[in-house]
């Protein structure tokens, strides 16, 4: 939601309706940051909730939390410069694997116990 609000926010500043996509460099580099969010959200949901259930609450909360925290700081860093969004978004694509390890292994320690 605060990422659609600074894109709503950025098309008032620079007088852009929608549809328009484009326009300002700055509303441009805001409108992606935030495409760009919701489009991995599905996974980051996804591998939180497997992660929760089959492996541990606690440390899929914190490593979730940290991937929320590395997504906001892309998105800050998408809006000031588009450079400067590559360090949070290797952060977050890391905390998105290691989800995925602790979901897989989680999975496997399920289905293989006997």
């Amino acid at each position: 939601a605060y990422f659609a609000m600074q894109v709503i926010h950025a098309r008032r500043k620079y007088k852009i309706s929608p549809p328009e996509t484009t326009g300002h460099p700055e509303f441009e580099r805001t409108f992606r940051a935030q495409a760009n969010c919701s489009e991995y959200f599905p996974i980051f949901i996804s591998l939180l909730w497997v992660a929760g259930i089959f492996f541990h609450q606690g440390v899929a909360a914190v490593c979730g939390l940290l991937y929320l925290y590395t997504r906001l700081r892309y998105f800050q860093g998408y809006g000031a410069a588009a450079r400067a969004r590559l360090g949070p978004l290797y952060a977050s694509a890391w905390l998105l694997w290691l989800l995925l390890g602790l979901a897989l292994a989680g999975l496997l320690a399920h289905f293989l116990r006997p």
